[in-house]
């Protein structure tokens, strides 16, 4: 196996920044909720320290939710169009809150690993 592990295996498996082979969560499914968010306070194999940093990533979650939403546009309007002589932009909303709504334990979990994974990159 190579040395240099790929960072977007990495994040997509949820794995330390630094060694990109412990789990950041304390559990691997997204169920219950409550527990959704739980991450070790160090990687179980390099140690490094996960938990110490006040902000875990909202404003990523913010950015990556506002691209969800532009990924919708970008399907839903070729498809369904938007005019403004009829409701169609707010079913288009309503679409696109739907699907974030949906995705948002996805988001809030890879917000929190890109967050941990630009500590890194900054770390040196």
């Amino acid at each position: 196996m190579s040395k240099n592990k790929s960072a977007i295996i990495g994040i997509i498996k949820y794995r330390c920044p630094a060694c990109k082979t412990g789990p950041i969560f304390k559990q691997r499914s997204m169920l219950p909720l409550k527990n959704l968010l739980t991450i070790n306070d160090h990687c179980s194999h390099c140690n490094m320290k996960f938990k110490g940093e006040t902000n875990n990533g909202p404003g990523i979650n913010y950015a990556l939710t506002t691209i969800l939403f532009f990924v919708n546009f970008a399907w839903y309007y070729p498809i369904f169009g938007m005019s403004a002589k009829d409701d169609s932009i707010f079913y288009f909303l309503g679409a696109s809150t739907f699907v974030v709504i949906i995705m948002q334990p996805i988001l809030m979990r890879l917000s929190r690993v890109l967050y941990l994974y630009i500590l890194e990159a900054f770390k040196a």
